[in-house]
């Protein structure tokens, strides 16, 4: 990891650049592949699964019997993990719930919001090199809580053709009604324009690796909606003297272990401490299994020393985190201060992990900085606001001159003439 010691805000930028390739390097694949689902389907679709995942399938859909040999396979124990987690998750996005907002803004004129779900939802499940059921309960349990009718899941096959049997097991728990052997590119183009086997959905849901997120955003393009932008894995924690140089660097090659991709920095205002996690992340990053990956994300990372807080304050806010830990002796700082961060960590014994499965709070975040204008997946990302307005006689008396003059000074006079035709039936 590079040592940097108390750069120049005019380095601020650099410094924090993500290891990402720029969009113009992924834009003409997943354009190009976009094309190809829109005219050919799952023809398209079963070229780029044995292109890109080395395998041929007789079928897309996952069987009702290959779901349930795969919850026979998955172990007890872990069933029950995956069950509490759920518990959790479900636990907090319930009390997001909130009930119709009311008010008669003049007397006679009425005004309500409502939340209604989004009918249908497709959720992108990376497999790739860790198959991410936690996700499942991230993107399912809301979509369930909030009404959505149809909840479509893509994810990946293996070499065997197969899904992980957490994935199928998590799926099934939750409420998923359609699921697909399908990942990449190609599933969200799929999700997109809906092929034979692949239903066409209002919104994409889901975490994946660069590809991935340029091609929901060119869904967007394709009028379906996304949650967010959420790519490669990112993790800021900020500690002084006082924290604990095991646990930072164990949290730092948590996300580290999620892919080549992913960039860990450490912000401190005490450079033993950066020492100290230093040889830590070597020590422990010899034992990991994921080891190969994690290095290569580690060589993207910094340890970055400030002279004080406010200064280190300023500095993550400018990135951006995704995931933001704070280790520090003055937390309430960073907590009331933060203003751009996918999900804050607080205090020695709340590792990232946590968060990632099982305390309650959402996993999937926004990246690449993208948390100064977007939220994580919360209820409301499952759910439209509509709102409505009756308007009685007394009330179009109220309001109706102020209409008449305003649409009037638009030069907009069939909008005039709607509320003006009214009044006079009113007034005879």
């Amino acid at each position: 990891m590079q040592i940097i010691i108390n750069p120049n805000k005019s380095e601020w930028s650099q410094i924090l650049k993500r290891p990402t390739q720029t969009l113009g390097d992924i834009e003409t694949t997943v354009n190009q592949i976009f094309e190809d689902v829109a005219q050919n389907g799952d023809t398209a679709i079963n070229t780029y699964t044995k292109k890109f995942d080395g395998v041929t399938l007789e079928t897309n859909i996952v069987s009702v019997e290959e779901i349930e040999n795969a919850i026979e396979s998955v172990p007890e124990n872990l069933k029950n993990a995956i069950k509490k987690a759920k518990a959790n998750i479900e636990a907090f996005h319930k009390i997001q719930k909130t009930s119709k907002v009311e008010i008669e803004t003049t007397k006679g004129v009425k005004c309500w919001q409502e939340k209604r779900p989004i009918q249908k939802v497709g959720l992108y499940i990376p497999g790739g090199t860790a198959p991410l059921f936690s996700t499942v309960l991230m993107l399912a349990v809301p979509a369930q809580i909030a009404g959505c009718k149809e909840i479509v899941l893509c994810s990946p096959p293996n070499k065997k053709g197969e899904l992980a049997p957490e994935i199928l097991f998590a799926a099934r728990l939750c409420g998923v009604t359609k699921i697909i052997k399908v990942g990449g590119i190609q599933a969200i183009a799929g999700l997109t324009f809906g092929t034979e086997t692949i239903p066409q959905v209002y919104k994409i849901f889901g975490p994946g690796n660069q590809f991935v997120t340029v091609a929901k955003q060119i869904a967007t393009k394709h009028g379906v909606a996304i949650d967010m932008p959420a790519g490669p894995s990112e993790l800021l924690v900020v500690a002084d003297e006082s924290a604990n140089a095991s646990y930072v660097a164990s949290d730092l090659l948590s996300q580290a272990e999620h892919g080549t991709d992913s960039q860990v920095i450490l912000v401190s205002t005490s450079k033993e401490l950066i020492n100290y996690v230093s040889e830590e992340v070597e020590k422990q990053l010899e034992v990991l299994p994921r080891k190969a990956i994690a290095e290569k994300a580690i060589a993207n990372s910094k340890l970055i020393y400030v002279e004080n807080d406010k200064i280190a304050l300023e500095l993550i806010d400018e990135y951006g985190p995704e995931h933001f830990i704070i280790c520090c002796k003055n937390e309430d700082l960073y907590v009331d201060g933060i203003c751009n961060a996918g999900s804050v960590f607080i205090g020695d014994y709340t590792p990232e992990s946590a968060g990632d499965y099982a305390s309650g709070t959402n996993h999937t975040l926004p990246t690449n900085g993208f948390s100064k204008a977007y939220s994580g997946v919360n209820l409301d990302s499952f759910t439209k606001s509509m709102t409505f307005q009756k308007i009685s006689k007394e009330g179009l008396l109220n309001i109706g001159e102020t209409i008449e003059l305003m649409a009037e000074a638009e030069g907009l006079e069939a909008h005039k003439n709607a509320v003006t035709l009214r009044l006079r039936d009113l007034k005879k």
